[in-house]
């Protein structure tokens, strides 16, 4: 097993079995929706369902990147993206370095044959997109018959990793290029610590069309790579919380609000403050190890609809006009 199928495995194994959250929080719990008691709706009518990457998705919700690259990582993956299909996610893959360095693991990352009706969204570090030349990048997008390359920015992660790469220089430049060449749309994508406005801006002028916030309060990667390796201490909470990413960036570009995102609740939060869609990844794997995936899944989307309900909300639209109150 190479370096990088170790680490990839170590990963999943440790966010498992170790939790590894943040001791900050999203921020979402200052959050209430304002209470409608006279909805008039019917929750059996309410439709959330919204078009995504040229998709009808049932919900707003994207099962963000998790996994791929050592071998059950497929199963993993292949079990995620089959209940995406089914209640009509978005899915996410793991990042595709692995299968630069080995494409023998390219197997680990392709769910089209039990998702073939959803977005799905190819995965690369952005330190390896200036590294790697664009036909093996485009080559990663292909292979899985992806609709979107999400480009992941994990400066906080890279510096605690012992093997980490810590030369960011010339990442704007490598993601201009990549978005002007590509053939799907860029999503930049943070790992636990948010995005910040001047970031976005950044991206935006970049050609990146979609942002996936991904900020504090959920799964801390520096955590992670704490439990993996010794490193200079004091960064298991940095980051901006997720809700505070929300607001620095809505209005930029159209937002995946995810990091900490851990129910139905939380995501239709991440809606009504200006979020295109929701993502989450830790209560999905964590689901799937327990043989609870369909029972979480099912859960999450009746809670979303319940948030719509209370708020007089009949479909997607609303709910993104949805009145909340800082508390």
């Amino acid at each position: 097993m190479s370096k990088t199928e170790s680490r990839k495995k170590d990963h999943v194994e440790l966010v498992i079995e170790k939790g590894a959250q943040y001791e900050k929080t999203t921020g979402f719990e200052k959050i209430e929706f304002v209470h409608n008691a006279l909805p008039e709706v019917s929750l059996e009518k309410i439709d959330l369902s919204m078009k995504f990457l040229g998709y009808n998705l049932k919900y707003p919700v994207v099962i963000t990147g998790m996994t791929g690259g050592y071998s059950d990582a497929s199963r993993i993956n292949k079990g995620l993206a089959e209940t995406a299909q089914k209640y009509g996610f978005a899915f996410g893959l793991g990042s595709q370095r692995a299968m630069i360095e080995k494409p023998e693991l390219a197997k680990t990352y392709q769910v089209r044959d039990v998702a073939p009706d959803i977005p799905v969204i190819s995965n690369i570090g952005a330190y390896q997109l200036k590294k790697y030349s664009f036909e093996q990048i485009e080559s990663l997008v292909d292979s899985v018959e992806a609709d979107a390359l999400a480009v992941h920015l994990n400066p906080l992660q890279e510096v605690i990793q012992s093997e980490g790469d810590t030369d960011f220089t010339g990442i704007i430049a490598a993601i201009s290029k990549t978005a002007e060449k590509l053939d799907v749309p860029v999503i930049a994508k943070e790992t636990g610590a948010g995005i910040s406005q001047n970031v976005a801006l950044k991206l935006k002028s970049a050609g990146v069309k979609y942002l996936d916030l991904e900020g504090s309060g959920g799964t801390s990667w520096s955590k992670v790579e704490y439990l993996r390796s010794a490193a200079v201490p004091g960064f298991e909470n940095w980051g901006i919380p997720t809700v505070h990413s929300i607001l620095e960036c809505r209005g930029i570009l159209p937002m995946i609000a995810s990091g900490g995102i851990r129910s139905g609740i939380d995501a239709a939060k991440s809606i009504a403050l200006g979020s295109e869609l929701s993502g989450a990844a830790y209560p999905f794997i964590k689901a799937f190890d327990a043989g609870s995936l369909e029972k979480y899944a099912s859960t999450f989307t009746a809670q979303m609809r319940m948030c719509a309900f209370l708020t007089g909300c009949s479909n997607y639209k609303d709910l993104r006009t949805a009145r909340t109150a800082f508390i």
